[in-house]
C-alpha cells in the first residue's frame, strides 16, 4: 500500500504525487490505483504511458469537502504538491483499504433503469427507446416464441451477517430480512420476467417465504442446495404459462474423489419446452450458477465452469446431434475480459503459463501467482479438454476356457490419450454476453455488483446466438435449432450512480447485486 500522508476522504483515499510516483511507478500500476480512460482487452487495465487519465482535486478543497469536479491530467502536468485521488475500487486486497466506506451523505434517491432496445440484433447500433413493447419497435415475425430472463444474486441473508463489513456502509434497518425481501419480491413483481435464475437463495427463506409468494405469482420453481453447510443455493423459475418441464439437472461441483474440487459450489440446469400451440419448437436449456469467489483459485473456477457447461451439452444435445437453444445465468466471479470471461464467449483457451489468480481477473496483488496445472482437473473427473463428459469404456464380457459362466469384466476407466494433456481448453456452444460492460459513449465499466469493498461486474446472461452470428465465427463448432435473438436488455449503471443512492443494498434496492434482465426471440 502506499506510504504515510495518504488522507481517507470517504471511500476515496487521496496522496501527494511524489508518493505515487514512489510507491507505484515500478510495478503494475494497477495494484495501486484504477481510472477511466482507456479500455484495451483486460476490462481494468495496466498502466499506459501513452493514454490515460486520473482524477485529481485542488488541494484546498478537501479541507472544506465541499463538491468539487475532477479533471483530467497528464503526468507531466502535475506540480510535486498535488494531490491524487485513488479510487477505493481497486484497494480490495486485505489490509489495503478504509476500515469504513461510509457515504458523508446518505442518498435516499432512487436508480432509473431503462429498456434498451437493440433491432437487427446489432448491438453496437441498438436504439436506446424507452420502456414500450418490443414488438411495436423491432421487426416482427410470425413464427417466434419471445419470453424474457432476470438474473438476480438477492443476497442471503446468513451471507450478509457473516460479512457485515462489506455493508457498513448502509442504514442498519435496509440490512434485514423482513426489509429486504418485501422490496426483492416487488422487483421480481415489477420485471415479471419468465425465467427467474436466482442466487444465494437461502434455503430456509426460500421454503417459507420465496417459494410460496413465487408460486402465488405462477412461477414453478426447481432449487439446489450447495453442499456441506453452506445455507444457500440456486433457483431456477418459470412462468407455467409459458413453459412446461422437460428435466431438472442439478451439478454438485464438490467432488470427494477430487482433491482439487472441496467447495460447495453448484449449478442447476432445466430443460423448458415453450408452450406454443399447434406449433413444434425446440426445447430451450436454461443454466444457474454460483462459482466459487476467491479471486486466487482461478483452477477451481474454470473446472467448475467445465462441469456446468459438460451437464448442459449432455442436456442441450438433440437426437440429431444438434444443440438446442441455451441461457445461461449466473454469478461467475469473473471479470469482463478475463481468461474465464474470453473463455465462454471464445469457445477456447489456452491457459498455459497462466496464473491460477488471474482467471478470473479479480486478484490484483501478488498472490495467487501458482501456474495452472496441465491439465487442470485429473481424468478421474470424467470430463474432457472439451468440456464433455467422457465417453468410459463399457465392459466386456468374455467366455473363459475353465467356466463358461464366468465373466470378465474390463475395469472401466478414461483413457488419458495425449490431447488430453493439452492446455488448451474447448466448449462447443456459441455464447454472445447480454451486456456489453462498458459505456459506449465514456468507456466507463458497467458494474452489477457494489458493496463497501469494490463495484465489478461478476453477474451475466449469456446465450445462444442465432445461426447467422455463429456462422460469423470462424472454426465454430455449434448446430443450433432455432438460436436465440436478443430483443432487448434492462440498462446497468456505474459505480457512480450506484453510490449516489448510497451503494447497495439501499432503501430501495435490498441485494448488493442489480438483477440482471433480457427480452428474447425464439424464431421457430
Amino acid at each position: 500500500m502506499l506510504p504515510h500522508h495518504q488522507k481517507s476522504l470517504g471511500r476515496d483515499w487521496t496522496t501527494p504525487w511524489e508518493n505515487l510516483q514512489r510507491c507505484c511507478w515500478n510495478r503494475h500500476i494497477s495494484s495501486c490505483m484504477r481510472w477511466p480512460g482507456h479500455y484495451s482487452r483486460a476490462p481494468y487495465p495496466y498502466f499506459s504511458s501513452r493514454h490515460f487519465s486520473l482524477n485529481w482535486r485542488p488541494p484546498c478543497l478537501f479541507e472544506s469537502r465541499s463538491q468539487f469536479q475532477y479533471w483530467n491530467w497528464r503526468p507531466e502536468n502535475l506540480s510535486q504538491t498535488s494531490l491524487i485521488h485513488l479510487s477505493s475500487y481497486i484497494m480490495n486486497s486485505e489490509g489495503d483499504e478504509p476500515s469504513s466506506k461510509r457515504r458523508k451523505h446518505q442518498g435516499k434517491g432512487t436508480i432509473k433503469r431503462h429498456w434498451e432496445y437493440i433491432c437487427n440484433h446489432n448491438k453496437e447500433k441498438m436504439k436506446i427507446l424507452g420502456d414500450k413493447n418490443v414488438d411495436s419497435k423491432c421487426e416482427d415475425s410470425e413464427n417466434k416464441f419471445d419470453f424474457s430472463v432476470m438474473s438476480y444474486n438477492i443476497l442471503s441473508q446468513d451471507l450478509l451477517e457473516d460479512n457485515s463489513h462489506l455493508y457498513r456502509h448502509c442504514r442498519r434497518p435496509v440490512l434485514h430480512w423482513s426489509f429486504r425481501f418485501p422490496n426483492i419480491l416487488k422487483e421480481i413483481k415489477h420485471f415479471d420476467a419468465d425465467v427467474l435464475c436466482l442466487q444465494e437463495v437461502q434455503e430456509d427463506h426460500y421454503g417459507t417465504e420465496i417459494r410460496p409468494s413465487l408460486e402465488s405469482l405462477g412461477y414453478h420453481c426447481e432449487y439446489k442446495m450447495r453442499t456441506g453447510r453452506k445455507p444457500d443455493g440456486c433457483a431456477i423459475c418459470f412462468k407455467h404459462s409459458k413453459f412446461s418441464l422437460l428435466s431438472v439437472n442439478p451439478v454438485e461441483f464438490f467432488r470427494p474423489d477430487v482433491p482439487l474440487l472441496d467447495r460447495d459450489n453448484v449449478g442447476l440446469v432445466l430443460l423448458l419446452q415453450p408452450r406454443i400451440p399447434s406449433t413444434a419448437s425446440p426445447a430451450l436449456c436454461v443454466a444457474n450458477t454460483h462459482l466459487l469467489y476467491n479471486p486466487r483459485r482461478g483452477d477451481i473456477k474454470l473446472t467448475q465452469l467445465a462441469m456446468l457447461l459438460a451437464e448442459i451439452s449432455s442436456v442441450a444435445h438433440q437426437k440429431d446431434g444438434s444443440f438446442c437453444p441455451i441461457v445461461m445465468c449466473g454469478d461467475f466471479n469473473s471479470v469482463p475480459g478475463s481468461p474465464l470471461y474470453s473463455f465462454i464467449k471464445e469457445g477456447k483457451l489456452n491457459y498455459e503459463g497462466l496464473a491460477i489468480g488471474k482467471v478470473s481477473g479479480q486478484e490484483q496483488s501478488s498472490r495467487g501467482q501458482r501456474i495452472l496445472s496441465i491439465p487442470i482437473w485429473p481424468p478421474n473427473l470424467g470430463i474432457s479438454q472439451n468440456c464433455v463428459y467422457e465417453v468410459q469404456q463399457v465392459p466386456k464380457v468374455e467366455k473363459t476356457d475353465g467356466d463358461p459362466t464366468q465373466t470378465q469384466l474390463d475395469k472401466t476407466e478414461v483413457l488419458v490419450t495425449p490431447e488430453k494433456l493439452s492446455s488448451h481448453l474447448q466448449h462447443h456452444f456459441s455464447l454472445s454476453s447480454v451486456y456489453s460492460h462498458y459505456f459506449p459513449d465514456t468507456g466507463i465499466p458497467e458494474v452489477t455488483t457494489c458493496h463497501s469493498r469494490s463495484a465489478i461486474t461478476v453477474d451475466y446472461i449469456f446465450y445462444s446466438a442465432e445461426k447467422e452470428d455463429v456462422a460469423e465465427k470462424p472454426g465454430a463448432e455449434v448446430a443450433l435449432v432455432g438460436g436465440l435473438k436478443l430483443l432487448a436488455r434492462l440498462s446497468l449503471l456505474t459505480e457512480q450512480d450506484l453510490w449516489t443512492v448510497n451503494g447497495l443494498p439501499n432503501e430501495n434496492n435490498s441485494s448488493d447485486h442489480l438483477p440482471l434482465l433480457a427480452k428474447f426471440r425464439l424464431e421457430l
